[in-house]
């Protein structure tokens, strides 16, 4: 296996599934002994994964001093997009790119144009989460109009890389309908996550303080908090357990949040409003610590913004995993209870159809409550501890079988090789088309600018 320069390029490395997946894949091939390298617009190092911060990975910050992320609260995609170019071209001037063989890019293709045609012998991979333009709401006509240009740019863009992959066949599927031109059939590379820090699924952790439940049964949800992820139905879920269950467990809904994003702040407003008209006492809490002075008769504990070691304890020494969100492209968290021994109750669409096992790594339900509310009493309450324990085997072995570190380190190391074997022909068309589209771009924006 020959040794290999690799550039990852990320827009925002928060702490979302997207960025752990960039992380995971930086780590595995710097694992497998080739030269990484991670460029983003925006790394805060108060709001951002372990890795990327303690010296595990080389992560410098470019392209973000001229645009901000949005205008006034709108205009996301466009301000995206510019900070994209903007730190691309920022490595094109100083000569990084051509220190590197292979390019990661991710969630943006803006400036794949631009890389394919001042670089042409760098290798771009494009990993797609998922099709923007299908994440979009277009809420009123002037909303659809504005979208139209980005959604042409989006497709074109991204058909321009030499190799593109997706994180499960849902998406290779939403793909194929999304981008019917783009003559690559996208290859899957599932996300992964790490074996080795998390504790084999004993259920039974000595070590451990007393979990911010009182001794209570945990039912774990973690998701950032956006109205997509659909926290509200873990929260009508759990109201429907009788006073005693309650009394006996607790919901505890962890994840991403960013004061910068308003959204983030309403919807966790509107989850404890929620708590409050069922009937449900809340608390939030922003770190471990004062979790852990919360009151006694307390249903329903937010934790914001989380980092990986409360992540990890929490999953440890959880019941239960429920997660709520529908569609969902992929779903790491799944992955992350599994491999820590916890059953998981997700939603019966999208990514957790190809990772649970109905009934022996975990259960698929629709979004009815009465349905989730069942699993839960089963499986914090009748389930014998024997059940449990082989269910909790059955989803460690899963993980490493299928969704290790390891394992998708290993495919894209392959995927890069193959775009050294078939790169020829494709290539100087997708470069005369690059140009084109460079030369265009240039245009628009000297209009523009006169």
């Amino acid at each position: 296996m020959s040794r290999k320069r690799i550039l990852f390029i990320h827009p925002d490395l928060g702490i979302g599934g997207a960025e752990r997946l960039v992380i995971d894949a930086a780590v595995g091939l710097q694992q497998r002994g080739h030269t990484v390298t991670l460029y983003t617009s925006h790394c805060d190092q108060r709001h951002c994964f372990d890795e990327a911060r303690d010296g595990t990975l080389d992560v410098r910050v470019a392209g973000n001093t001229i645009l901000p992320p949005n205008l006034l609260g709108r205009f996301n995609i466009l301000c995206a997009i510019l900070r994209q170019v903007h730190l691309t071209l920022t490595l094109l001037l100083t000569g990084e790119i051509s220190k590197h063989d292979y390019i990661f890019i991710d969630q943006l293709s803006a400036a794949i144009p631009l890389l394919r045609f001042f670089s042409p012998p760098t290798k771009i991979l494009f990993y797609c989460h998922f099709p923007d333009y299908l994440l979009t709401a277009r809420a009123s006509f002037i909303k659809s109009l504005y979208r139209i240009p980005f959604d042409w740019f989006e497709g074109f863009t991204t058909g321009l890389a030499d190799t593109i992959v997706v994180n499960s066949a849902f998406t290779r599927s939403v793909f194929a309908t999304a981008f019917p031109r783009i003559g690559l059939v996208p290859r899957v590379v599932y996300p992964c996550v790490t074996t080795a820090t998390i504790a084999s699924p004993s259920r039974a952790i000595d070590s451990d303080p007393p979990l911010p439940g009182d001794g209570r049964k945990v039912i774990l949800s973690i998701n950032r908090f956006e109205r997509k992820k659909n926290i509200d139905l873990a929260i009508a879920s759990y109201s429907l357990l009788a006073r005693e269950q309650r009394g006996r467990s607790r919901l505890v809904i962890a994840g991403g949040y960013d004061a910068r994003v308003s959204e983030n702040v309403t919807y966790h407003s509107d989850l404890v409003m929620l708590c409050e008209k069922l009937g449900l006492r809340s608390a939030t809490s922003r770190n471990f610590i004062s979790s852990l002075s919360v009151p006694e008769d307390t249903d329903v504990l937010f934790l914001l913004s989380i980092p990986a070691t409360l992540k990890n304890y929490l999953l440890r020494t959880a019941s239960l995993l429920v997660y709520t969100p529908a569609q969902e492209h992929f779903g790491i968290v799944p992955l992350e209870a599994m491999i820590a021994g916890v059953p998981v109750l997700a939603h019966n669409s999208g990514g957790p159809l190809e990772t649970i096992e109905e009934g022996r790594t975990g259960w698929l339900r629709p979004a009815e409550g009465v349905q989730w509310a069942a699993v839960m009493r089963m499986a914090l309450f009748e389930m014998e501890e024997g059940a449990v324990l082989d269910m909790a085997t059955r989803g460690r072995e899963r993980i490493i079988e299928l969704f290790s570190r390891e394992k998708m380190a290993e495919r894209l190391d392959g995927e890069f090789d193959e775009i050294s074997d078939r790169r020829s022909i494709r290539g100087l068309v997708l470069t005369v088309l690059a140009g084109m589209g460079v030369v265009i771009g240039l245009g628009v924006a000297f209009a523009l600018r006169s």
